[in-house]
């Protein structure tokens, strides 16, 4: 009979090593955690109500302390640099007027003639009863389409050859009726009492869109082409006057609402940075007008 081994012996076989192998990541033990800080229930910070993230109000506007800001001249100067071996009409000045105001208010939206076009190539279409008193007068002013089914079964087939669309009052019922809202509408080009292009007066608001300008403000901000890159700085000035003023006036109309007012005015063009103007024509070292006269 053989003799049996001790028990020691035996354990020995299956004693574990000493030595501990490495715990891989994907086989550590999991905890979870209620909060997001990593913290027990009791080991939870205690949260100042004071301290609450305040949500803005206002859009945020830098100081102008230490801004550099030039004039008229000089921005004109640095922006023909920028735009040398283009086409004086290809390319645009753009104004951006910032506005100190809040966010959720009423948005300044207008529309002006400037004294100097700086596109008088627009096509403008007056929805009107054809071969009317009111058709001649607006094609006279301008227009390049007029007329009701006709335009309205263009749009439907998607060739919308115009820039503008006027609408007289006698013929709303009929656009409503059309349901061109989905169309027009996502491109701006929906007839609208707000934007006061339903009308009674078709002529004189032909008269107006030819060569004028809209804008509106967006995040705060007003931008709109104000003349093209051949302008003198005296057309340029005389732009910028106008449509500034033309602002004024809206901000003040809203001055019941909310308080709205002009925080920084930039210059630039189609391809040029901007350039904070400083309300100057000139500046002690800028160059005669008659040399920014000539491209």
């Amino acid at each position: 009979m053989a003799s049996k081994a001790p028990l020691s012996h035996l354990c020995a076989s299956i004693r574990r090593p000493t030595t501990q192998l490495p715990l891989l990541p994907f086989l550590a033990p999991s905890f979870t955690c209620r909060y997001a800080s990593g913290l027990s229930k009791g080991g939870r910070r205690d949260r100042d109500p004071s301290k609450k993230k305040k949500t803005r109000t206002e859009f945020i506007n830098l100081s102008l302390k230490n801004a550099i800001q030039f004039s008229l001249c000089d921005a004109m100067r640095y922006i023909r640099a920028f735009e040398v071996g283009r086409p004086p009409t290809s390319s645009k000045y753009d104004l951006a007027i910032r506005l100190r105001t809040v966010k959720n208010g009423p948005v300044v939206r207008n529309r002006l003639r400037l004294p100097h076009a700086v596109d008088s190539s627009v096509r403008i279409c007056v929805i009107c009863p054809p071969n009317s008193a009111i058709s001649k007068q607006a094609i006279n002013a301008g227009a390049s389409l007029v007329g009701e089914e006709v335009i309205f079964d263009a749009i439907k087939e998607g060739r919308i050859e115009f820039d503008r669309c006027i609408c007289h009052v006698d013929s709303a019922q009929k656009l409503n009726q059309a349901n061109l809202g989905r169309i027009l509408g996502p491109r701006g080009l929906m007839p609208s009492s707000k934007t006061a292009t339903i009308t009674k007066d078709v002529a004189g608001t032909v008269r107006n869109l030819v060569g004028g300008t809209e804008y509106r403000e967006r995040l705060g901000v007003i931008r709109c082409a104000v003349g093209q890159l051949g302008f003198t700085p005296e057309e340029m000035r005389s732009n910028v006057k106008a449509l500034i003023g033309n602002v004024k006036q809206d901000l003040a109309l809203l001055s019941e609402k909310v308080n709205k007012e002009i925080h920084e005015v930039v210059l630039s063009s189609t391809t040029a940075p901007g350039f904070s103007l400083n309300g100057d024509f000139r500046g002690p070292t800028s160059l005669p007008t008659r040399e920014l006269s000539v491209l």
